[in-house]
């Protein structure tokens, strides 16, 4: 059903792969969001590293933004009910398959769960009309935003990609509006941080592919943070992963492109 590659590109397995993750403080898991095997590999390996880490593990993903914390916090604490958390949290339409796990064990746990992507109201200004806007909201809601101006470089493969990809439909504004999830995720990420910790971020591979995306974020404010990344990739056979993906992560998850898919 799968395959695991280091970055080298070299046939590898879990055992390995967990072994390095735990030395890291931040691990990005990149997934393809409607990917099964990568999420019940991001549940075992947070199983796995709970059990090295124990209180000292902290879980944040894309898919909850900045603004729903309060809610997700009272979800996890048992304050609110599922159907309220579904009522009053922006949810992805695959949660329950593939997140709710996540977050079910951080309540089991009693782990921090970090809502750490910036509210898609302000990402989709950002692309319509780029960054300056950004800096006339209100000053509660830049609370949910990565502190600005932030940096940006467009040079960066990972924003080049996607500005290319898309045939210029968006302008320069689309990777900015990539950027900024990018920005805001590493900020969340670092806040909620601190050293003897381990950081477990679940985000699209697209967004550390090639240690690129938040891990260039993270590293501009801290340099010295061990940063793991997996990356996933399909293909129509995984027994030799595909010269193009070399070195996209640490470690790299390979699946059919078969595979079934979650929504």
């Amino acid at each position: 059903a799968y395959q695991i590659f280091d970055s080298q590109g070299n046939e590898s397995n879990y055992q390995k792969m967990l072994k390095d993750a735990g030395e890291a403080d931040i691990i990005l898991f990149g997934e393809l969001h409607d990917n099964p095997i990568c999420h019940w590999l991001q549940l075992e390996l947070t199983k796995d590293i709970y059990e090295i880490k124990k209180n000292n593990l902290v879980l944040g993903a894309e898919m909850f933004e900045a603004d729903d914390q309060i809610a997700l916090t009272e979800y996890l604490h048992g304050k609110i009910s599922d159907k309220t958390l579904k009522d009053e949290v922006k949810l992805w339409p695959n949660f329950k398959t593939d997140y709710k796990p996540l977050l079910d064990f951080a309540k089991a746990n009693h782990l921090n769960f970090v809502a750490d992507n910036i509210p898609r109201r302000y990402a989709n200004l950002v692309y319509n009309k780029g960054l300056a806007p950004l800096d006339s909201i209100d000053p509660e809601a830049k609370k949910w935003i990565c502190p600005l101006p932030m940096k940006y470089d467009a040079n960066l493969k990972c924003y080049k990609e996607i500005y290319e990809s898309a045939g210029g439909h968006g302008g320069e504004n689309l990777p900015k509006s990539q950027a900024i999830k990018d920005a805001t995720m590493a900020y969340f990420i670092l806040k909620n941080w601190t050293k003897g910790k381990t950081y477990i971020h679940y985000n699209g591979s697209y967004h550390s592919n090639y240690h690129q995306g938040i891990e260039w974020y993270l590293k501009q404010e801290n340099p010295n943070l061990k940063i793991f990344t997996i990356a996933s990739t399909e293909q129509m056979a995984v027994d030799t992963l595909a010269k193009a993906v070399i070195g996209v992560g640490n470690y790299i998850i390979c699946t059919p492109e078969s595979m079934t898919k979650t929504q």
